[in-house]
This record gives C-alpha cells, sequence and structure tokens, in this order.
C-alpha cells in the first residue's frame, strides 16, 4: 500500500513541477463595493454577517444559547467536585491576571471597533471568556460564583440574547438606523449595536459554563 501512496506523491511533484499554475481569477471587487455600501461600514464580513446573512446569526446566538442550557443540563444531576485546581504560585497567577487584562482590552476593542476591522462581536466574546476563564484559574471558585451572582450575569446575558432578537428582527422588517458616515465609530446603523450584543452574551455564557465545569469537574 505504501507504494501508491509513493507512486500518488511523485504523481503530484512532477504535476507541480511539469504543469503550469491556471491564471488567478479575482473575484469581482464591485461586489465587495456594493456589500460595503449597503451596510455603511467598511468591514464586508461584518455586514454579511449581521446583516445580509442575519436571519442564521440568529440562530447561531440561539445555538449558542442552547449549549450553554445543555452543559448546565447534562451536568445537574453529577456530584459536585470535592477537589478544585487552580493556580497558587504567585508567578503563574500574576501572569494569568496580566493575560486576563489584555484579553479583556482586546474583547472591548473587537466589539466596539469590529465594524470597521477585523473583529466582531463573536471573536470579542472569545476574547472576554478567555479572560473570565484565566481569571477563573487563579482565584476561588467561591469568589467567582459570587462575582456571577452579585452582578446578575445571568440575567444580563438574557436580556442581551432577547434584545439581539428584537433589533434583528426589526432590521429584516427593513427598519434601519442612519449610517452615518463610512469608517467613522458611530456608523453602519445597527450593527455596532449587535456586534456588542453578541459579544456580551458569548462572553457571559462561557463565565456561566466555566463555572459548571469548576463546580462538577474541579478544573476548565
Amino acid at each position: 500500500m505504501k507504494w501508491i501512496y509513493i507512486a500518488a506523491g511523485i504523481a503530484l511533484y512532477f504535476k507541480m513541477l511539469i504543469m503550469p499554475n491556471p491564471a488567478a481569477d479575482l473575484p469581482d471587487f464591485s461586489i465587495v463595493e456594493s456589500i460595503v455600501k449597503d451596510g455603511g461600514v467598511p468591514n464586508a464580513v461584518t455586514v454579511i454577517i449581521l446583516r445580509n446573512r442575519l436571519y442564521d446569526t440568529i440562530f447561531e446566538v440561539v445555538v449558542f444559547t442552547i449549549a450553554i442550557m445543555g452543559a448546565s443540563f447534562l451536568l445537574a444531576n453529577e456530584r459536585p467536585s470535592c477537589t478544585i485546581y487552580r493556580f497558587t504560585d504567585q508567578p503563574s497567577i500574576v501572569l494569568a491576571r496580566l493575560g486576563a487584562t489584555i484579553a479583556a482590552l482586546v474583547s472591548i476593542e473587537l466589539a466596539i471597533r469590529g465594524h470597521l476591522s477585523p473583529g466582531g462581536g463573536f471573536a470579542a466574546g472569545v476574547a472576554g471568556g478567555t479572560a473570565i476563564g484565566l481569571v477563573a484559574i487563579t482565584s476561588s471558585a467561591e469568589w467567582m460564583q459570587g462575582i456571577y451572582q452579585r452582578w446578575h450575569a445571568a440575567t444580563w446575558e438574557k436580556v442581551s440574547v432577547l434584545v439581539f432578537i428584537l433589533l434583528a428582527v426589526i432590521t429584516l422588517a427593513g427598519i434601519e438606523l442612519p449610517h452615518g458616515e463610512l469608517g467613522a465609530l458611530v456608523s453602519g446603523g445597527v450593527i455596532p449595536l449587535l456586534n456588542i450584543l453578541v459579544a456580551v452574551k458569548v462572553a457571559l455564557g462561557s463565565w456561566a459554563v466555566i463555572l459548571v465545569f469548576i463546580r462538577y469537574r474541579g478544573l476548565l
């Protein structure tokens, strides 16, 4: 069998060596320009996700919500872990919390400016969840749970989902906010608000999952 693989590799090598490369088929940039013009923001990817394919994005947010609920449901009948593993040495704690600070700043940047540059709500939420995870592995579980309950994070998560769906439905109905000046921070109509809501949802949802795994698994 190995001789077949060797022969296929040699044939592929000669194909790449002898046969010329096909001419590059450049995309029609007028389509990209049209998308940017319709959305009012320079990031065409964000326009597609939060405007042209907003119907799909609604269900992506809903699927993420169901995944969080599923993690809590599947582990609810298990016995909580007796041992919680976390960093205790000071250098690791300092480095982890420094990384958490950087990740939190990146999350805010991606959420606020995701419609102007590469980024967006999902990336911002992942960065925020990473920051929360780094703090969790350097802190006590009780302290993390106390902050989660004190700031009503579960309520804010649900509110962000409902507001996102409401704004998305209004947008799909054809009602849009003024786009503003292309390239400005306040531009793109409702797109920046949707980015921020997705970032809040993903970050707080990640926090909920982290707490569940700490409680029932003892580690992340």
